[in-house]
């Protein structure tokens, strides 16, 4: 069954490949054009997906990452037209000039080839990956969880018909729909066919991928993310940050995990951080010098242990760790972050720098939400992921990360001497 998807993406990446911006924009235009059509298809799949899920005791974090509704199918949607809109990378020239040996030589952008997602319950990604593959000229194979195959099944077939309707062929988005898990270690091992893997899910999927793959994995997306409030931090303008880091969607990767105080203000910042903890139902988890000043104030509070410093909550919970200053709450950082989003609120702009400097994540804010890391809150359009790691892309991936380049030597029946 594999062999034969990754032959047809294989095939079908070399068609892919040759397209003008305009057919590719046509395509995702229609693609966009079915999701509204045909919204009702894909809610009802959906709906019996979520409706397993509970039966089986999923988490709400999970359960809110499974779920689609009409608002957000419309944004699905509206996001396949933000793509259309991006800037088209293949084919760029990236450099090049005249050489001594007499070769006119360039590099020019090219896609990937096949590109391969395995994820979890994030039904959007099959819309989203697909969108920004077929704007940059790329097949793909998509694995999603078990929890979410009959939506992805749907969502598949709708932009397989939407190929189809342009003439071209099916094979350049193909979606696994069988949750056998051992269809998962199979496409770990397609290298002849597929090009790039990337892995959209927890720990454990990343770890598996890592120690099987035979194709080069992107991995990250997972966000053990962190906010240190400076001596300087404005309190009101801090907690509105905090709130929004961690309430405005606990589920997302990017949502705040730990947040570290700087011990001069923790007295003062604390009780009130309590309150407003309290006021939005958030749940604290504080160290031992936190732990007195946050148990006085109304926010349920329970002593934080050392795993939950590397766990990802996902839901409305939130470690608090005083710290003697900066450089204290960067070591706390470097020793349990995940290099994917980490922030500082502070009114000094030495600080800011130090801690910019400092602290080596994928993405770091000065005054800001962790919740920005986001291709299209970056103006990347949907992205296809966030890695956290350094080759070949980092942060959020948008387009220009599902390319790659070729060497372009043009002579005049030049020879070597």
């Amino acid at each position: 069954m594999l062999e034969e998807m990754g032959k047809a993406a294989k095939a079908a990446s070399y068609q892919l490949s040759v397209l003008s911006t305009e057919q590719k924009n046509q395509v995702l235009l229609t693609i966009a054009d079915h999701l509204d059509a045909r919204s009702a298809e894909i809610l009802a799949a959906n709906a019996l997906d979520l409706a397993d899920a509970r039966q089986n005791g999923m988490s709400d974090a999970l359960l809110d990452r499974l779920a689609l509704n009409p608002t957000r199918l419309q944004g699905i949607a509206d996001d396949v037209r933000q793509v259309c809109r991006l800037s088209d990378p293949v084919g760029q020239l990236i450099d090049g000039g005249q050489l001594d040996n007499g070769l006119r030589i360039e590099r020019r952008r090219v896609p990937l080839g096949v590109v391969g997602v395995i994820y979890e319950a994030r039904p959007n990604v099959t819309v989203d990956v697909a969108s920004l593959c077929l704007k940059t000229g790329n097949a793909v194979i998509l694995r999603g969880g078990k929890e979410t195959w009959r939506t992805n099944g749907a969502t598949g077939r709708l932009i397989q018909a939407a190929l189809q309707q342009h003439g071209l062929p099916a094979g350049a988005v193909q979606v696994i729909e069988s949750p056998d898990r051992a269809l998962v270690s199979q496409l770990l091992k397609l290298d002849h066919y597929v090009d790039m893997l990337i892995p959209r899910g927890g720990a454990d999927l990343h770890k598996l991928c890592r120690e099987q793959s035979t194709i080069p994995v992107i991995t990250g997306g997972i966000g053990v993310c962190h906010i240190y409030v400076d001596i300087s931090a404005e309190r009101e303008a801090a907690l509105k940050v905090i709130v929004n880091a961690k309430k405005q969607r606990p589920s997302a990767c990017n949502s705040v995990e730990t947040l570290l105080v700087h011990e001069a203000i923790a007295a003062d910042f604390l009780p009130v951080l309590s309150l407003r903890m309290a006021q939005e139902g958030i749940k604290l988890h504080a160290d031992a010098r936190s732990f007195p000043l946050l148990h006085q104030g109304p926010a349920k509070v329970e002593t934080v242990n050392e795993a939950d410093y590397r766990h990802e909550w996902l839901s409305l919970d939130l470690n608090v760790k005083v710290v003697a200053d900066i450089d204290q709450a960067i070591t706390h950082i470097r020793e349990h972050g995940t290099q994917h989003s980490d922030a500082i609120l502070t009114r000094d702009i030495r600080n800011a720098d130090h801690f910019v400097n400092e602290v080596d994540s994928s993405a770091v804010y000065v005054n800001a939400s962790t919740r920005f890391t986001d291709g299209g809150q970056f103006g990347l359009g949907a992205e296809v992921a966030v890695s956290t790691q350094k080759l070949h892309a980092r942060g959020p991936m948008g387009l220009e990360a599902l390319t790659t380049y070729k060497w372009i030597a043009w002579g005049d029946d030049s020879i070597r001497a």
